[in-house]
């Protein structure tokens, strides 16, 4: 039986029994409890912050999913907002045998839609939705008042409906006449009614055909509209040099466009369109890589397999395609969406990475402030510890202890969070991450015992440090120091080496934490030496406040570390977050008009010579420029050598800048001096000396080039010479149109129809060169408003906005957090200092403004070091980042900020250490001097 009081046992009394004796305390006896309660808002904090970070950590898989999921739903609704999804057209021939029964042209084409829809993959089976199936005449020259109209003929079966109409009724079957209905604004232009009769005249026949008005109809916001301009309204053609003052569309029966099929002897041109109809799990399923390219394979094998379902083999062993009683062609899909499932995957991988960057952060900052809640938490049991400590506990006991206070705590902050991530996750996106957010709990856990032990095991009486010992001790710090700068380079290397690989990436988790105490670590060393600088500086000046504030800054600025690290990494979260949402944005903008190249442009110009023409008469249009290219083998005109393929880029460079001052395309055309001996001036990039001659053979044309200067970035990078050179990497020679005189137009591989002018109405653009043709050999009509406004809705911007918003507000959050329980757990040596200072007869004003200037350093410090690493974090990531892939364009998109949410977050750190101040100020005058100046407490 022992005599000794209780609490009074040795730390280790030998052996076994020994350590179980010492470990007593883990019991949850009453003392273990009231500490507890004692600890209950900071343990509360740690609960709500393992809460928190589990649910971030869990819930981070099926989050990124379902963003994954909008983005390409956005995508594929942006694909078929102004044409079909996919569209199978074919030409139909004229039926051997007249038709005497009833007329089911109609219904033979929606029999033969649904064939094409049956040859459909498992992969598309019921996300596959038939919208319409229309057939079409080639246009008919009718004379309504005093204008000569073209007018194209189409029969759908997603026409308006009765209810549409706001005169008369559909087209019937009329053996007699040809029946037509027209929009509102169509008779309104044309002077039209109900029951008005015309002649129809196909072609050069002399034929012609009675027709009469038998509705009009309100298109309103129905696609027809859209995929068919000319429906709606129709359009004047400018100069009328063919005869024809405007361009409209009717619709009429299928069994009209039958007889005017056969008196016209021409084909008709059936299309059958569908759209690609998604669900928000299928959405998430197809947005994965093996998702994509499931469904890519399925789009591809969809137009490889239709004609198999669509025709049928004959006896003589050829394929026998009809629709009902006409012979067709075999289907052609078009279809822009397995490109875009393609670019859509190589996208989201990269904003998976660069989304996942923030959210690590979020992590570390998260961690970080677990770290405060636990030194605070020390700091406050302190004594007693030593008391207990004193009296025989354990170290490890008492660690264990805290371990026993918040293992309850964590767990149900962990529970709180996996039940938030569990509710969160939407269904078909990948379950929550249980073991990751297992680990962060963990983790979180750890500290307060990990801390606890630390601060009351047995240390080595200090003694007073010789030259030697200080030594060893800065050799070991420094040590310390470069494995961590080491560690951060090599994490940078390796990301910068292989990329960014996805979310779980452990390199990619473990490079922002180390980037920040890489950066804290820098500003640790270098911001007391100008601190205690001014110091000295300002001891020599009236006054003692500004001094000593200096030097506490500059004594205490390792303490302050805590602090930095979580400054440092959410302001450089913020701002790398800001950089890289204002570089895309940006970026965007520029790739568009590379893509465009005016304010709108008319690609493949040389295929439909007619539109481009009509184009460049359309109303608004104040200048038009043409730019062309034409692929050229290099042969130097002295030597004979081959010096491989460039592409040759002329243009009117008088005209251009009339249309576009300032263009650095006609800037260095304009200034390039003349070429000798009737050869052509060209620049050029590096490669070929200035001064060298080349000759080439083009289409039957010699031309001899003699390089006169060369091309710089922003010449070669001008939004003029986008639509030519676009996803081209030959060497480019660019020359004024003026200096190829013998060289003729017609003998350019492509040209391209610059449009500029302020009004361009896009409607009218749209009906002269509608986006859905049959024909594929048809030029590309862009609009730099619809690219524009296409990039301002992108799913994948919106999704990494969405994330970078989500997690800088959330990091923000934990560092205001974690600054005020910083600010709480320094408050008391603060305190003292300014009671000292007040016993010598400093003033309020004075304490306070002592203490926003103690404070002051450190926050300039994290300000700098948070802007400088996110700044440089996309020249450190270098090839890892690759923001072209967002953006395209013709190269790298320049670094873009919006400093504002920066700006914004820092005036809230201000603001909140000015709140501190305050109110340990206006404490400090309530308590009396005795309260601060305790001898004992805590070492003092």
């Amino acid at each position: 039986m022992s005599d000794r009081a209780p609490g009074t046992e040795p730390a280790f009394t030998g052996g076994l029994v020994g350590r179980l004796r010492a470990l007593r305390c883990w019991r949850p006896d009453v003392l273990t409890i009231r500490e507890a309660r004692s600890d209950a808002v900071l343990l509360a904090c740690l609960a709500a912050l393992v809460a928190l970070l589990t649910a971030a950590a869990a819930a981070a898989p099926p989050l990124m999913d379902r963003l994954a999921g909008r983005a390409l739903l956005d995508r594929v609704a942006a694909v078929q907002a102004n044409e079909p999804g996919l569209q199978f057209s074919s030409a139909l021939e004229i039926p051997h045998a007249k038709r005497t029964g009833p007329v089911t042209f109609g219904r033979d084409l929606d029999d033969s839609g649904k064939h094409i829809m049956s040859a459909a993959p498992v992969v598309l089976t019921d996300r596959l939705v038939a919208r319409s199936a229309r057939v079409e005449l080639p246009p008919v020259a009718a004379t309504i008042g005093d204008e000569s109209v073209s007018l194209g003929l189409l029969y759908a079966n997603d026409a308006p409906r009765a209810r549409s109409y706001t005169a008369g009724r559909a087209p019937g079957e009329n053996r007699s006449r040809v029946e037509i209905a027209v929009s509102a604004r169509t008779a309104e232009v044309l002077g039209l009614r109900v029951g008005q009769r015309l002649t129809l005249r196909q072609g050069r026949l002399p034929v012609t055909t009675p027709a009469v008005v038998a509705g009009v109809f309100e298109l309103g916001a129905q696609r027809m509209g859209r995929e068919v301009p000319l429906l709606g309204a129709p359009l004047k053609v400018p100069g009328a040099t063919t005869g024809i003052d405007r361009q409209a569309a009717a619709l009429t029966s299928p069994g009209a466009l039958e007889r005017l099929q056969r008196s016209g002897q021409v084909q008709l041109s059936a299309t059958w369109n569908q759209q690609l109809d998604l669900t928000g799990a299928e959405a998430i399923r197809f947005s994965g890589a093996h998702g994509s390219a499931e469904l890519q394979r399925g789009l591809y094998q969809y137009g490889q397999l239709v004609d198999d379902s669509f025709c049928r083999q004959g006896a003589d062993g050829y394929q026998v395609c009809t629709v009902g009683a006409h012979g067709a062609s075999p289907l052609t899909m078009s279809s822009q969406l397995p490109g875009m499932t393609g670019r859509f995957t190589t996208e989201w991988h990269r904003a998976e990475a660069v989304i996942s960057f923030s959210l690590v952060s979020l992590i570390s900052v998260g961690l970080a402030t677990c770290v405060v809640t636990a030194l605070l938490a020390v700091r406050r049991r302190l004594d007693a510890h030593r008391l207990q400590r004193a009296r025989g506990a354990a170290a490890l006991g008492l660690a264990a202890t805290r371990a026993g206070q918040t293992a309850p705590v964590v767990l149900i902050g962990m529970l709180v969070g996996l039940a938030v991530a569990w509710s969160v996750a939407p269904s078909g996106a990948s379950s929550p991450a249980y073991g990751t957010a297992a680990v962060v709990a963990a983790l979180a856990w750890l500290v307060l015992p990990a801390l606890t032990w630390n601060a009351v095991r047995d240390r080595a009486p200090r003694q007073p440090a010789e030259g030697r010992d200080r030594a060893r001790a800065g050799a070991r710090r420094i040590t310390a120091e470069a494995t961590v700068l080491l560690l951060a380079a090599a994490g940078v290397l390796a990301l910068r080496t292989r990329g960014m690989q996805d979310a779980t990436d452990p390199q990619l988790a473990a490079v922002p934490a180390l980037l920040g105490l890489a950066t804290v670590l820098l500003l640790v060393r270098c911001y007391p030496p100008p601190v205690l600088f001014l110091a000295r500086w300002s001891a020599r000046r009236r006054g003692a406040v500004p001094m000593i504030a200096l030097a506490r800054a500059a004594k205490d600025a390792p303490a302050r570390a805590l602090a930095l690290l979580v400054l440092v990494i959410t302001l450089g979260t913020a701002v790398f977050s800001s950089l890289v949402a204002g570089t895309i944005a940006e970026g965007r903008r520029t790739a568009a008009d590379w893509h465009v190249g005016a304010d709108a442009s008319y690609a493949g110009a040389q295929a439909d010579p007619e539109t481009a023409q009509k184009l460049s008469r359309a109303p608004g249009v104040r200048h038009r420029v043409t730019v062309s290219r034409t692929s050229a083998a290099l042969i130097g005109a002295d030597d004979g050598g081959n010096y491989g393929r460039a592409d040759l880029v002329s243009l009117d460079a008088s005209a251009l800048g009339a249309a576009a001052p300032g263009s650095p395309a006609s800037t260095a055309l304009s200034r390039a001096p003349r070429a000798g001996h009737g050869a052509v001036p060209v620049l050029t990039g590096p490669g070929l000396p200035v001064g060298t001659t080349y000759t080439s053979t083009l289409r039957g044309w010699t031309l001899t080039f003699t390089v006169v200067g060369r091309l710089t970035d922003d010449a070669a990078h001008d939004q003029a010479l986008g639509p030519v050179l676009e996803d081209r990497d030959n060497r480019v020679l660019l020359a004024d149109a003026a200096a190829l005189t013998g060289f003729r137009a017609k003998d350019q591989e492509e040209k391209t129809l610059l449009l500029y002018g302020s009004a361009i109405d896009a409607d009218v653009l749209r009906g002269i060169a509608p986006r859905a043709t049959v024909e594929d050999s048809a030029g590309e009509l862009r609009i730099r408003s619809e690219a524009e406004a296409r990039d301002r809705d992108d799913g994948v911007l919106v999704a990494l906005s969405t994330a970078h918003t989500v997690c800088s507000l959330l990091a923000a959050l934990l560092a205001f957090v974690a600054l005020v329980l910083d600010l709480l757990l320094s408050a008391p040596e603060r305190g003292r200092t300014a009671a000292k200072l007040r016993t010598l007869g400093l003033g309020t004003r004075a304490v306070g403004g002592l203490q926003i200037l103690q404070l002051l350093p450190m926050a300039l410090a994290a300000a700098a070091g948070g802007v400088a690493l996110g700044a440089a974090l996309p020249a450190l990531l270098g090839p890892a980042l690759k923001l072209r892939d967002f953006t395209g364009g013709p190269a790298e998109p320049a670094l873009h900020a919006d400093y504002a949410p920066v700006a914004l977050l820092g005036v809230g750190f201000a603001v909140l250490i000015a709140a501190a101040v305050a109110a340990e100020t206006w404490l400090a005058r309530r308590r009396g001097l005795g309260a601060v100046l305790r001898v004992g407490e805590n070492g003092t």
